[in-house]
């Protein structure tokens, strides 16, 4: 009994001396001998730091579908006016290869009012309107007229804000959108990042509300299935030629090619899952 004492005397010393004794455990073991309070490098510390170095004008400065392969793994960034970030990791896309692609607004090399940022520098925005409703965003590369369509995202920060500006997007109701249905689509992709033609022509390496950072573990050429663009239509053989890319087994795609990554898997390129 007295040992026990004595054990509860000291107990209560301590916490005498502090009302939060694991707090100011955690303080002293993040601040250094000097006196500055700047973590350490610690095992029990580490959190893993999201890069904020964005894309720069020579990586942009790409043939097209150098480009749109380049893109898969990199994340897109979207600052709100409310100061909140959507990130996401981009996981297919479409090259649209300027005036002999027939499945390109830019095909015979004709420049209108619409399709100007095909025609500027690598890493313009090229946002236009489908249907009257919809928004796709492009980014043009190396090449008269070339640029890739950002086709799906894999969301990774912002989700909750991405259902907001969806649910804001469409008219009725409807059930919470789970997170593989919040960018897998072109149209849906702007919807959940607010992208409307107010962003045509803008420079990602250079605009404040959207841009692009690099991707950590970026994909090989056996992690990426080549195959037919989407809703191309009777465009001869412009509509057959590969050149939508994606990340195989990535379940946030919108469109996957069965049969393609079969054949990749036949001739030894990719594992038969």
């Amino acid at each position: 009994m007295p040992r026990k004492r004595k054990l509860l005397a000291q107990l209560s010393a301590l916490q005498s001396n502090s009302s939060f004794p694991q707090l100011d455990a955690l303080e002293n073991l993040n601040s250094t001998s000097g006196g500055d309070s700047s973590p350490k490098s610690s095992k029990y510390f580490v959190t893993e730091k999201k890069t904020s170095s964005r894309l720069e004008a020579d990586f942009f400065h790409q043939p097209c579908v150098s480009l749109a392969k380049s893109f898969l793994g990199q994340i897109l960034v979207r600052k709100l006016p409310d100061g909140r970030e959507l990130w996401g990791r981009i996981v297919e896309t479409e090259a649209y290869l300027g005036g002999e692609d027939e499945a390109s607004h830019s095909k015979g090399g004709k420049q209108t009012q619409r399709n100007a940022a095909m025609f500027m520098k690598p890493g313009t925005l090229y946002v236009y309107q489908i249907y009257g409703i919809y928004f796709c965003i492009n980014v043009s590369s190396q090449g008269e007229g070339a640029a890739v369509l950002l086709r799906s995202l894999e969301p990774l920060q912002g989700l909750d804000a991405m259902r907001e500006l969806r649910r804001a997007s469409r008219k009725a109701p409807t059930k919470l959108l789970k997170d593989w249905q919040l960018c897998n689509g072109p149209s849906r992709l702007c919807q959940a990042f607010g992208i409307d033609k107010a962003f045509d022509q803008r420079d990602l390496t250079q605009d404040i509300d959207i841009w692009m950072v690099p991707g950590q573990d970026l994909p090989g050429e056996q992690d990426v299935v080549a195959t037919t663009r989407i809703g191309i239509g009777n465009r001869g053989e412009w509509a057959q030629k590969p050149l939508r890319f994606y990340l195989r087994g990535n379940k946030f795609v919108s469109v996957v090619d069965k049969k393609m990554e079969r054949e990749m898997a036949a001739r030894g390129h990719l594992p038969c899952s």
